[in-house]
């Protein structure tokens, strides 16, 4: 289900929306969103010892610096050599649980930092209102070695080639989820959607709370209810169905913030 251009047209009609950051916080994560359809994420690598919420979600398959560019639909190239670098160094553990061990990939060719990517991926995963929140799932980002998952950032045509391969029709337009693959479309990391268009980096943490929601075998959920926070497994890309804009699977006490389920 990917989300396609005349999505991104009703949105615009809606509206744009902000999502600061609070200045105390110390891990300001980036934004994001996803949309495509769903698998079931493949069997987990063993590996060596394996303020107010903001807002948004994307669709998906099983679907820097705080500064981000913003380019026009020309600065983004449609399809690159799908051959990646990988960012360097490592984190620490953020949260309790079974430690996911993962690494940020950037495709060569495009204008994105590979470490500032890593950065910022580390902030979503380790932010108090993120899949930590939970009690059971823990993250630490490797350079090498035996991973869980991967982040990748790709060309649209990129995405559209790794995510076909598992069914999915992301349209050159959004992200997805696929075995271990986070896919996340570069067109979406720069531009973010209309809904999010003055804070593409609070769109950043909403793509990779999705994706990574996917991979840790939540579903699609729709809103809640008028006025309430998006959930992160909402596909926002395709609407906000009157809730407000958020891009965290948990509040600032804990609560996940989800709605009905989506077949």
């Amino acid at each position: 289900m990917a989300g396609g251009l005349a999505a991104l047209a009703a949105l615009a009609a809606a509206g744009c929306a902000v999502v600061a950051w609070p200045p105390s916080d110390p891990h300001h994560p980036t934004a994001a969103d996803a949309s495509a359809g769903h698998t079931p994420p493949a069997p987990r690598s063993p590996g060596p010892s394996a303020p107010a919420p903001s807002a948004t979600a994307s669709a998906s398959a099983r679907a820097e610096d705080p500064a981000p560019t913003r380019g026009s639909g020309a600065d983004i190239p449609l399809k690159g050599p799908g051959t990646f670098v990988t960012a360097p160094g490592e984190s620490g553990e953020a949260g309790t649980g079974k430690v996911l061990r993962y690494r940020v990939e950037v495709e060569n060719g495009i204008d994105v930092s590979a470490a500032g990517a890593a950065a910022q991926v580390e902030r979503i995963l380790s932010d108090p209102r993120g899949w930590t929140a939970d009690g059971h799932s823990a993250f630490r980002r490797v350079a090498d070695g035996p991973t869980d998952f991967v982040v990748r950032i790709a060309t649209p045509g990129t995405v559209d080639d790794i995510c076909g391969q598992y069914g999915l029709d992301t349209g050159g337009e959004v992200n997805c989820s696929v075995d271990r693959n986070v896919m996340v479309n570069l067109k979406r990391w720069e531009q973010a959607t209309p809904v999010y268009a003055h804070d593409v980096t609070a769109y950043r943490a909403l793509i990779i709370n999705h994706e990574v929601g996917h991979f840790l075998g939540h579903g699609h959920v729709t809103c809640p209810g008028k006025g309430k926070p998006a959930p992160a497994m909402m596909q926002q890309i395709k609407g906000m169905h009157g809730c407000v804009p958020n891009v965290w699977p948990y509040d600032t006490e804990g609560h996940l913030i989800t709605g009905p389920s989506v077949p």
